[in-house]
């Protein structure tokens, strides 16, 4: 037996991501130690679309109800503030490797508040204010938030979703084991991923 690595290629902006998300975080917590996930950029919105209206965003966030039917521990909330629309994916992605530097569990701490912040609480976190809030609530060094403008981070997020195209990645949440470049797309129901992890673990 060995431990499983994971590769995760994920959009913050994402519904079935955030599900993904949920399952492979209670697998994490299942399998422990043998199971180790690796989270890596793929922009749906890899740029601002300036046709995109905030009553456009609000009635396209409907289509949410379909996926917090299937997961109903996300606790998704169609859109009921005025913040937004969001601008595109690379923000929310620079944070996330911005708390990836600083080591230890930051991006872990991060990492769920975005997509949270988002889908439950709707929060544009693709504006700059609310990155910064949700950075100080995870208890990240607030001197440390200007990491995000490092071109060096948004350098990985692009070559990230290069590397996803590569695979042939047409949609998200993908993950491959790191030992492979097969690739797996869509929110999987958790027992599915629960018995590739285990035949990964076993072999």
């Amino acid at each position: 037996m060995r431990p499983a690595r994971l590769v995760v290629y994920s959009d913050y902006l994402c519904p079935w991501c955030y599900v993904g998300t949920i399952r492979l975080h209670r697998l994490e917590d299942e399998f422990g130690g043998d199971l180790g996930l690796e989270w890596r950029s793929f922009l749906l919105r890899p740029r601002p679309d300036p046709n995109r209206t905030f009553e456009k965003f609000v009635a396209y966030t409907q289509s949410w109800l379909r996926p917090a039917a299937e997961e109903e521990s996300a606790g998704f909330r169609v859109w009921s503030t005025q913040e937004g629309p969001p601008s595109h994916s690379v923000p929310p992605h620079l944070a996330a490797k911005a708390a990836a530097t600083l080591g230890g569990d930051a991006f872990e701490r991060l990492h769920p508040r975005l997509l949270r912040a988002y889908f439950v609480d709707n929060h544009d976190i693709t504006a700059l204010e609310t990155l910064r809030g949700l950075w100080r609530d995870a208890g990240l060094p607030e001197n440390e938030f200007d990491r995000i403008d490092d071109p060096a981070l948004f350098k990985t997020v692009v070559d990230q979703h290069n590397e996803a195209i590569e695979l042939g990645v047409g949609g998200v949440p993908s993950v491959r084991s790191a030992d492979s470049d097969a690739v797996i797309t869509g929110a999987h129901p958790y027992e599915t991923y629960r018995r590739w992890v285990a035949k990964l673990i076993a072999t």
